[in-house]
């Protein structure tokens, strides 16, 4: 079962079943969105305001481009799929240590390093402690997660927990706070019928975390599926985001981040603007 591949992942499922697909994909469009993958994300905030930009050790300028006073710097990763083996890509870890190196290329070290989700590809302990292993090589103060479908497949997400759950709450939810920002790491991969769903406790756990917050705080939302309408039809949305978007709507400034759809893309909404991440491991077609 290590060619483990299902509609979340975005292709039609009548496209899933051709003999010249791979991921729902023809050769021909996998040769021609080859960069859609194998990156990392650097983000930068200051003053409320998030710029982002693909890591790339071969542009000093860019990554090493002063960040401004105060600022906060940190990196997404996402989509790492350990354990998959296929012809998208026969070499998931190279691939994935090729982003580590260039967060470690950075020429500055990052706050901390978010992993937004299918970290693994099957969810089995040894994947789990191979990507645990991988990630403490990156040179920054601290690692985060949020789990993808895949990284629940069988049990519920407790080999997830048990590794990267220490200290969250319900299925892996949590928040924290640095450089005066408010994050909030969601989880909408673990009750999916064809959306991600967040549920009753997290929407209650998020309306009690942000209660107490001056609505000009600066405030970051990691899930690995999108929290807007992407694309519905292939499963890119999550049915009871907009319960968790009007309790944000008070905040002057808010940044969501996904993976979940292995391409870069932005969405900006009044005061609320949507990163969906690219993928260290295979591309996915483009609705």
């Amino acid at each position: 079962m290590t060619d483990y591949y299902d509609s979340h992942d975005g292709a039609p499922a009548d496209d899933t079943g051709q003999s010249d697909t791979e991921h729902g994909m023809t050769r021909r469009q996998l040769i021609r969105h080859a960069g859609w993958f194998g990156g990392a994300v650097v983000l930068t905030l200051a003053g409320g305001e998030v710029i982002s930009h693909i890591a790339d050790s071969r542009d000093a300028h860019a990554a090493t481009a002063p960040a401004g006073s105060g600022a906060l710097r940190f990196v997404q990763v996402s989509d790492s799929h350990i354990g998959f083996q296929g012809p998208a890509n026969t070499d998931v870890v190279g691939s994935f240590t090729e982003a580590i190196n260039q967060v470690n290329s950075l020429g500055f070290r990052p706050d901390f390093v978010m992993h937004s989700g299918d970290l693994t590809h099957l969810s089995t302990a040894g994947q789990f402690d191979q990507v645990k292993q991988m990630m403490a090589g990156m040179e920054t103060d601290r690692v985060f997660t949020v789990p993808g479908e895949h990284d629940s497949i069988g049990d519920a997400g407790r080999a997830y927990r048990r590794t990267f759950g220490m200290g969250t709450l319900g299925d892996g939810w949590y928040s924290f706070d640095t450089h005066g920002v408010h994050f909030i790491a969601l989880v909408n991969t673990m009750s999916l019928e064809k959306l991600g769903h967040l549920g009753n406790d997290q929407i209650d756990f998020v309306r009690k975390d942000i209660a107490g917050l001056p609505s000009d705080t600066p405030i970051v939302v990691f899930s690995h599926i999108p929290l807007f309408a992407m694309y519905p039809q292939w499963g890119w949305s999550t049915d009871d985001a907009l319960k968790v978007i009007a309790l944000l709507r008070r905040f002057s400034s808010v940044t969501c981040l996904n993976g979940h759809v292995h391409q870069l893309f932005t969405k900006t909404e009044g005061n609320i603007t949507f990163h969906s991440a690219t993928t260290t491991a295979y591309p996915l077609p483009k609705p």
